[in-house]
């Protein structure tokens, strides 16, 4: 049995985003995409070189870019006219094919280090990965997905044959073997069992039922492992840190295979777990920017901290923001719930937007709240995931189902999309958003057609409305939930919606309290430190401050005892589109703060500046969540 799908995506082609998500998208295609890989002899391509994988034995993740790259080229030539990108995909993956054993194995390990043969014990390291590392099952897994994508856009048997012989020989070890899938990868087995939903991806592709079983049998042997317990300890309600080592990005991209496999199986399980680990990720885990966050005082900076820990130097690696768009967008796909489209919008404009050099080519591996911005090095892997995470967006911005289409994320852009009785309607944004919140939306069907429109209303809106045609449009319009329009459209109609921006004041607490008995047992609770912080938002936007008079890194600050709107003040900004906001305090100069991702002046080795430190009689319990 198999859940139908609540949205159906478009294909990338007939999406167009524009704005300053489309022109990020854009500088990437011209910039890592062009640059990185370009033909069998660029480094990250080299490794599958025969000669150089018969005597490697290292145990890192370097062959990952190879798949990741397919990924995003693929879809990147299939939205553009990039014929010379077209021409460096074909010759990548035929060379990768070519590579290929005729077992199927296609990854860069010497042969004794290959996933087929069980290692000899070694003691576990701290992040729950055998000492011999092996990233092996985790760069073929990303080669299943970029040999699919590869197929999806040229249509040539010869790339899903590739992705398929991978599969099979996955299966044949796991199933045929005394190999389990949590041998083959760090942080307790995470790194392997990943592999669920590229299995399921083979079995979407071809319908073969072997392709499922793979993808049920590394569940079960994920569910096995005490420390992972994936599909148990989730619908226990555990927090997304007890899961194995709560890793971020290889935990994210784990739910993103339950979810798949929720869809096609329609066991309900599957999606309780995906959505009770999404909640407490979503509740706990966040920063005010949206991108998943960990590391203080943990020995990994990527792996969560426990719930309601808060720190305003919160890391948060690219490759999680990737996996955590990824995620947002299957359970969009599944439920069709506003929430999670809110959570790809607020992440896209904020922390993948911040990561991302306006060059196209460099990335951030980490991002900080409070913190420098600053580039990586070259083989680093969030490069590539940030890259790919661009190429997400254009499939989640629009939908369609059997009633209508759906406006997921705002912001100007274009897309055809399906209508259930066959016909195309083109739907476009004209707008300055996110900077602005006037949106006018075209609805140009090909025919005269009746069929419900639904718009997300952000969470942030209130006091929303909307017109049809100049018409204002009766009822209340709820915030965090779709404005659904059904009518007969015909071409030349236009939606208009006004989404009011004010700027929003959100407080956080960093605070340890140390927890013990009393001689008589009773528990005592101990509260020995606690540090406050407000930081801003206006509209979909963070907003954040450079280096405090030019030097300051950070500063107590004591807010006005007076409404937000008395002592914060709008102001346009100069050469670029939108507001800018001065923080008026009284009894210093005023604090300009800009959009997060612009902060510093999207510079490597800026400072940026999010929380501002409370004065300690200010402190509040926060009522906002993220860090």
């Amino acid at each position: 049995m198999s859940a139908r799908a609540a949205q159906q995506r478009p294909s990338a082609d007939a999406v167009r985003l524009d704005g300053v998500l489309g022109e990020a998208i854009e500088a990437s295609r011209r910039g890592r995409l062009s640059h990185f890989i370009i033909d069998e002899d660029s480094p990250a391509i080299a490794l599958f070189q025969p000669d150089r994988v018969a005597h490697n034995l290292e145990g890192d993740w370097y062959g990952e870019h190879a798949g990741k790259w397919l990924i995003a080229t693929a879809r990147a030539v299939s939205r553009s006219d990039d014929a010379v990108l077209a021409q460096r995909l074909r010759r990548v993956a035929d060379f990768l094919v070519r590579c290929q054993d005729e077992d199927g194995y296609l990854g860069n390990y010497a042969p004794a280090r290959r996933f087929m043969h069980k290692q000899p014990p070694k003691p576990v390291s701290w992040d729950g990965a055998p000492t011999l590392r092996t990233w092996d099952i985790w760069t073929h897994s990303y080669l299943v997905l970029g040999l699919l994508e590869t197929w999806r856009h040229f249509g040539e048997p010869r790339y899903l044959q590739a992705a398929q012989r991978i599969g099979d020989l996955c299966l044949r070890v796991l199933r045929d073997s005394d190999v389990d899938i949590t041998d083959l990868g760090n942080h307790f087995g995470m790194s392997a069992t990943v592999l669920m939903d590229p299995a399921i991806e083979l079995y979407a592709a071809t319908g073969q039922s072997h392709y499922l079983e793979l993808a049920e049998l590394v569940a079960a042997q994920a569910d096995r492992h005490p420390a992972l317990a994936l599909l148990r300890r989730a619908l226990e309600g555990v927090d997304a840190s007890e899961i194995a080592t709560g890793k971020a990005y290889q935990l994210c991209w784990n739910l993103v295979g339950l979810a798949k496999l929720h869809r096609a199986t329609g066991d309900a399980r599957y999606l309780a777990a995906v959505e009770s680990l999404w909640r407490s990720i979503r509740d706990h885990h966040l920063t005010l920017g949206g991108g998943p966050w960990g590391g203080v005082a943990h020995r990994s900076r990527e792996v969560f901290n426990p719930p309601h820990v808060f720190s305003p130097q919160g890391y948060v690696e690219t490759c999680s923001v990737l996996s955590w768009l990824q995620l947002n967008g299957e359970l969009l796909r599944i439920t069709g719930q506003a929430r999670f489209a809110e959570e790809i919008e607020r992440t896209a404009y904020n922390d993948l937007l911040g990561a991302a050099d306006p060059n196209g080519e460099d990335w951030c591996y980490y991002s900080f709240p409070n913190g420098q911005r600053l580039n990586t090095t070259y083989w680093r892997c969030c490069k590539s995931s940030g890259a790919m995470a661009w190429e997400e967006l254009a499939t989640l911005a629009y939908a369609s189902d059997g009633q209508g289409v759906y406006v997921n994320l705002l912001g100007p852009g274009r897309a055809h999309v399906e209508l259930a009785d066959g016909g195309i309607v083109t739907l476009s944004q004209a707008t300055a958003y996110p900077f602005e919140g006037r949106i006018a939306i075209g609805v140009e069907p090909q025919r005269a057609s009746r069929f419900v429109l639904r718009v997300r209303i952000p969470q942030w809106a209130t006091d929303a409305n909307a017109e049809v045609n100049g018409v204002r449009v009766d009822g209340t319009i709820e915030a965090g939930q779709w404005l659904r329009i059904e009518r007969e459209w015909k071409a030349g109609d236009t939606v208009v919606l006004h989404l009011p921006m004010a700027p929003r004041l959100h407080r956080r607490s960093m605070r340890n309290v140390q927890e013990f008995r009393a001689p008589d047992g009773s528990p005592v609770a101990q509260q020995v430190l606690r540090f406050d912080y407000a930081g801003l938002t206006c509209g979909p936007l963070v907003y954040a401050t450079g280096l405090i008079d030019g030097f300051k890194i950070e500063e107590t600050v004591r807010l006005p005892d007076a409404p937000e709107r008395e002592w914060i003040a709008t102001v346009p900004a100069e050469h670029m589109p939108g507001m800018e906001l001065d923080v008026q305090l009284g009894y210093r100069a005023p604090l300009r703060f800009v959009p997060y991702y612009r902060a510093g002046g999207r510079v490597d080795g800026a400072w940026r500046l999010v929380w501002m430190s409370l004065a300690p009689e200010q402190g509040a319990i926060a009522t906002n969540s993220g860090s």
